[in-house]
């Protein structure tokens, strides 16, 4: 059994069962964005996490057991993203990645922004002319260290 068939054996039982990744979310006291993530197969549970995990979508011992698992992450089944949504993720970085990075570097200097000390927050934002998607990226800076 692989990562991804996990994934896939998680996906499955989401829809057999109906549930929403907020509410397995709530079951695990986490965020909806982290679980999810986790159910993707990107992130690492503990073994309390994994077990919960279980017994939500009535996965195999082995399944489990590779949830606490450090996954290769970042993996997409293309080097430049097909599907329609996460491309434009793919195409906000190419337009707006060299602003983002010279804005950043410009108020906080010669770093990165963490994606390991982070968090996200995604929430619809009722508008008039059509709700918007809003998504709110929060990391720690690290800055380059002389040496």
């Amino acid at each position: 059994m692989t990562r991804e068939d996990v994934t896939d054996l998680i996906y499955s039982a989401k829809v057999q069962k109906g549930l929403k990744w907020s509410d397995i979310a709530v079951k695990l006291k986490l965020s909806k964005e982290w679980v999810t993530a986790c159910c993707l197969g990107q992130m690492t549970c503990t073994k309390q996490q994994a077990t919960i995990l279980g017994k939500i979508f009535d996965l195999p011992p082995e399944a489990v057991k590779i949830l606490q698992v450090v996954p290769y992450k970042g993996s997409l089944p293309t080097q430049v993203p097909t599907d329609p949504l996460i491309y434009r993720w793919y195409e906000i970085v190419s337009v707006y990645g060299t602003t983002i990075k010279e804005l950043i570097h410009e108020e906080f200097g010669d770093g990165i922004m963490s994606a390991i000390d982070f968090s996200m927050d995604i929430t619809r934002e009722p508008d008039p002319k059509g709700d918007r998607v809003n998504v709110v990226l929060s990391g720690k800076f690290l800055p380059y260290k002389t040496y």
